[in-house]
């Protein structure tokens, strides 16, 4: 038991966060067998300078590709580049293998606004999918871009993309030897436009997101205890929400965004408590000598996964809100941890412990069956898109530790580094709508 606890606790430091405000850069590290052949043309820029402020071609190309279920023509490859449907040689097409096409154009709509069209082609077909035409604020192009994505990837595959959400995650600098920073962002899907939420000397860690994205709830040291705060991100508006003696830390909102699960050890014994964020009310949901924490929330809103080692190591537990005891839901290996369940509610991510390595694995909760998705040696975190399609995750790469990202049947993978720094605890926003 004394084992199990240290190795629970462990984890609590492991999920220490970390930092810097440069860019993450996105490295596609598995292959695309399997993806679909498309071709997303450079957009045509009908503005001042020779080309767009932002590749909306590009990054809609990028989006594709990192999800896996698309493999893009690279630009070389391209014989033309029409920028709309009347212009384009289906055959030149047919020839390269491409089953579909985008082609787009944009232009400036005054100082302070563009305009963006494009059109998804089938080009065996040779007919117009969909086709849109997006007016966005300047500083909105990639923005534009994600969304666009997210268009052809829900008239494809039909299931919603998920490419125009966002990640939180905390990083950490040194900017001395005997200093570090903690900073709290959030960032678009690909690691661009970060914003600092909070900055901080003292370790900030998990991060997660209200169901209307607007706010965050996070766990942050700087009153020397761990207390969990909740902050808009429109306005930087925060309240601390729990501050009691002990533990205070892992919380996650419940769907209809009324309620944090989070884990006390106000009573002595780490457990899961739930809070109704308007009043502060605190009611009681477990009671075990053992440590419980870690909840994650069930789609329906009406139960929990949660870890607790009360069998003698860290396994998951699933837990109703009508009153009935937990019950275990994991058996195959020795360590289960950090949960978080599918947007569907059929599967669980978790970290995933044998042979002295930690890594990612998802489990079916109707049959059991576990599938472990990553290789890495101390993987950790797991968080699902909101579409359930990918999983985000932290993990440590050449001494550094890094976000990275793998499709729910492990055949995408993709890295998000920072050039200097550390980043950890990621958590992937919901829709925004």
């Amino acid at each position: 038991m004394r084992r199990s606890r240290k190795l629970l606790l462990a984890l609590f430091a492991l999920l220490l966060p970390l930092q810097a405000q440069a860019v993450l850069e996105i490295k596609i590290t598995g292959g695309t067998e399997g993806a679909l052949p498309v071709a997303v043309v450079p957009f045509a820029w009908e503005g001042a300078g020779a080309e767009l402020p932002v590749a909306v071609g590009g990054v809609v190309a990028d989006d594709l590709r990192r999800s896996g279920r698309f493999d893009p023509l690279p630009e070389g490859e391209m014989l033309a580049r029409p920028h709309t449907a009347q212009a384009v040689n289906y055959q030149n097409w047919r020839a390269l293998g491409t089953e579909h096409l985008v082609v787009g154009k944009a232009r400036p709509m005054g100082p302070d606004a563009y305009n963006v069209q494009f059109q998804l082609l089938d080009v065996f077909r040779q007919a117009q999918l969909t086709g849109h035409s997006l007016t966005v604020r300047k500083g909105e192009l990639r923005s534009a871009a994600h969304r666009i994505a997210d268009i052809v990837y829900e008239t494809i595959l039909g299931e919603r993309g998920a490419f125009d959400t966002r990640i939180a995650y905390v990083t950490e600098r040194r900017p001395s030897k005997d200093e570090r920073r903690f900073m709290l962002q959030v960032a678009d899907t690909d690691g661009h436009n970060p914003h600092t939420i909070l900055e901080s000397k003292q370790p900030l860690m998990s991060p997660a997101w209200s169901p209307d994205t607007r706010s965050l709830a996070y766990v942050s040291f700087e009153n020397d205890q761990a207390e969990i705060y909740v902050q808009e991100l429109a306005t930087g508006h925060r309240r601390k929400l729990a501050a009691f003696d002990g533990l205070n830390g892992a919380p996650a909102w419940s769907p209809d965004g009324r309620h944090l699960a989070l884990t006390l050890s106000k009573d002595g014994n780490p457990e899961i408590y739930l809070l109704e964020v308007d009043t502060g009310n605190l009611r009681r949901l477990t009671s075990n000598r053992a440590i419980d924490t870690e909840p994650a929330w069930l789609p329906d809103g009406r139960g929990l996964v949660f870890t607790s080692d009360r069998s003698g190591s860290p396994q998951i537990y699933r837990l109703s809100l009508t009153g009935d005891r937990p019950r275990r839901i994991t058996f195959e290996g020795s360590y289960n941890a950090g949960a978080d369940v599918s947007p569907d509610g059929e599967h669980v991510a978790m970290v995933h412990g044998q042979g002295g390595r930690y890594r990612v694995a998802v489990m079916n909760l109707e049959t059991g069956a576990l599938r472990v998705l990553t290789d890495g040696r101390l993987d950790e975190s797991p968080s699902f898109a909101p579409n359930g399609s990918m999983i985000l995750y932290a993990a440590e790469a050449g001494g550094q530790s890094v976000l990275s990202a793998v499709s729910v049947e492990g055949r995408a993978r993709q890295r998000l580094s920072l050039q200097a720094g550390d980043v950890r605890d990621p958590a992937w926003s919901p829709f925004r709508n």
